[in-house]
């Protein structure tokens, strides 16, 4: 997966220093948002993809919705849901590292919208951990395939 950090929307993927996520204690959107009316050709004609990678584990949460969303305002008030993970997320599966992908919609541009980014809604009590990177990709891949070590080929 190759990452571009002007297309990160939450938190900070900057080479040389650690990663880290957008702390989620309540219902919130992206820190940052992507100006389409800058950045007209994100991935024009080809697949996009928000990653959303938990950086921090989560506690005390029902469960969390992962959107992405697009509003006329940087601030994503007044947004639109353009996509959104296929099931709510049990706090069980937000734990450091796990990754959740969500397919953008072809038709963003035709929407006239101005910012995309991305929505956070909490189920349950607000968290007081928890922390999330999301990114826009053009692919995705597993890179999470680990080998137990001490094994010889002969």
């Amino acid at each position: 997966m190759i990452t571009d950090r002007l297309l990160v929307v939450s938190g900070s993927n900057n080479p040389g220093s650690a990663i880290s996520g957008q702390a989620i204690t309540a219902d919130a959107v992206s820190t940052d948002t992507i100006d389409l009316g800058t950045a007209r050709d994100i991935g024009e004609g080809s697949d996009l993809f928000m990653v959303f990678t938990v950086v921090t584990a989560f506690d005390n949460l029902t469960s969390l919705d992962l959107e992405v969303v697009i509003s006329a305002n940087a601030n994503l008030s007044s947004h639109t849901v353009l996509a959104e993970t296929n099931a709510t997320l049990a706090n069980s599966g937000l734990v450091a590292g796990k990754q959740y992908v969500v397919a953008l919609p072809p038709q963003i541009a035709s929407l006239g919208l101005r910012y995309l980014g991305a929505r956070y809604d909490v189920n349950g009590t607000n968290p007081t951990t928890g922390s999330i990177l999301a990114e826009i990709v053009h692919n995705i891949q597993d890179g999470r395939k680990f080998y137990a070590s001490g094994f010889s080929v002969t």
